[in-house]
């Protein structure tokens, strides 16, 4: 997404640094390749998403005479090293695009980490560091989309295992997680895609710029689905005395609509539940025509959320569904946005089971932790070269630091295979290119492959084994049965 026209030079975005690195390769150097991996980390998996619209808003844009000139005044004034001869060969022999070739996994794949993800190369030799150059670039622009869907669809397999665990109703599985991350995450970009990723797994969000994102890059169509939400600053205008008022105005306009989720925790949540909507205004919930949330803001998420659901079937009711647990009449719900992440998620819906008490009894909303709790460690991203070519003899090449021993990188070319429902990395010269699910998406500043949203849903939805996300609901499959 641009920040405006001197962002969207790719001359300038990346590190200083990157212009003096042209001269460092070995005399000869005609090719470099490089590519992109999860080293593991907080996630066993990774599901790939958010290359193509960097493809799209910036490698698809030409360098011009006025990017060279702007990059090299500033990197002048920075005391760098600037080649401008680099950048005129790129306008006069490319037409300013970068001339080089990049294949990846298909988008939305969900896979084991430690597998390529991503490979680049140069198509022109004169061109040897335009492989690296934009490395900076590149590899945020995939390793923030991509471990944001990863945290999305892994809250997705907890949901999936409450559900299938307590529920009838698994079909709510992808409107069982909403995005409210948008003034929790650090800039408007941020949430654009990572509030695009989390779309390819759930149908929820009120982050607009992830909605935008989804259709923009990947001609997504109706991608999400809201309602109308309370804030305090409406219900507080009202009075701590006239509480009961601004819930029943919320009902009253919005009735037409079929969804009001009311703020339940303005001043006293416990009595908001049992004595305003239990109470004073139950036959007005009851006779509500869709669905009313009571939304809890505050208070130890694990416990709120049960105590909650446990209120209200003291007021409403509830029914047992096939598998033995309790469910709310469907006029009535709990809407926990309030300190959820991957972890709390979990401890919800296992102290929810211990009380019998089925998972679709509440949706779930997340926020910063969703968009913003994660940086570029939380799944070890690194993108490294593993071949070059000097002098027409190709070497593969990897770096094996000690001490750390996840930083080591994989040598040579390289291609994905799917073996026997596993996924490897593998030699490239050791398959077939029909084998290898690395495929040319760019090629000199054209789009070889368009993604569509459509796409990356089904792909994020192909059965995986439970293996690869087990550590993850291991704790929800431990816990005791209810009472």
């Amino acid at each position: 997404m641009s920040l405006g026209e001197q962002f969207d030079n790719i001359i300038i975005n990346t590190d200083n640094y990157k212009h003096s690195h042209y001269p460092l390769y070995p005399a000869g150097t005609e090719y470099v390749s490089s590519y992109i991996e999860s080293r593991g980390g907080e996630f066993p998996v990774t599901m790939f998403v958010g290359l193509q619209a960097f493809l799209r808003d910036y490698l698809m844009r030409p360098v011009t005479l006025e990017d060279v000139d702007a990059a090299e005044y500033l990197m002048r004034e920075q005391g760098m090293h600037f080649n401008r001869e680099n950048w005129m060969g790129i306008i006069n022999d490319h037409g300013g695009y970068l001339p080089v070739e990049i294949e990846a996994v298909a988008e939305g794949t969900v896979l084991p980490t430690n597998n390529v993800l991503v490979q680049t190369i140069n198509t022109d030799p004169k061109y040897y560091w335009a492989t690296s150059f934009f490395e900076t670039a590149l590899l945020r622009a995939v390793w923030y989309p991509t471990t944001i869907g990863t945290l999305s669809w892994m809250c997705k397999q907890v949901i999936r295992t409450a559900l299938e665990r307590t529920s009838d109703n698994e079909g709510a599985l992808r409107f069982m997680l909403h995005d409210y991350g948008a003034r929790g995450v650090s800039s408007q970009q941020s949430a654009a895609l990572g509030g695009m990723a989390h779309l390819v797994n759930f149908n929820q969000s009120d982050t607009t710029p992830g909605i935008l994102a989804a259709k923009r890059w990947y001609n997504a169509v109706a991608p999400s689905n809201s309602g109308p939400n309370s804030e305090h600053a409406s219900f507080t205008a009202w009075g701590r005395d006239n509480e009961v008022d601004a819930i029943r105005n919320m009902l009253e306009v919005y009735r037409d609509h079929g969804v009001a989720l009311v703020l339940t925790d303005t001043y006293d949540h416990e009595n908001c539940v049992k004595n305003i909507l239990g109470g004073e205004l139950k036959e007005m919930v009851q006779n509500f025509p869709g669905l009313v949330g009571a939304r809890p803001d505050s208070g130890d998420v694990v416990q709120v959320t049960s105590d909650t659901t446990e209120w209200l079937m003291e007021a409403f009711g509830y029914e047992v569904n096939s598998k033995g647990f309790k469910i709310l009449p469907p006029f009535i719900r709990v809407v926990q946005g309030d300190g959820v992440t991957g972890e709390s998620l979990r401890r919800v819906y296992i102290e929810m089971e211990r009380r019998g008490l089925a998972a679709d009894n509440a949706v779930f909303g997340m926020g910063g932790g969703l968009l913003q709790h994660v940086d570029r460690d939380t799944n070890r991203f690194a993108q490294k070269a593993n071949a070059v070519c000097v002098n027409g003899e190709w070497r593969d090449i990897a770096k094996s630091p000690t001490g750390t021993g996840y930083k080591a990188s994989k040598a040579g070319r390289l291609a994905l295979i799917l073996e026997d429902g596993e996924y490897k990395t593998v030699p490239r010269a050791s398959v077939s290119p029909e084998q290898n699910l690395l495929k040319p998406v760019f090629r000199n500043g054209k789009l070889l492959k368009k993604w569509d949203f459509a796409e990356l849903i089904a792909a994020s939805e192909t059965p995986v084994p439970q293996s690869w996300y087990e550590s993850w609901i291991a704790p929800m499959l431990e816990a005791a049965p209810a009472a």
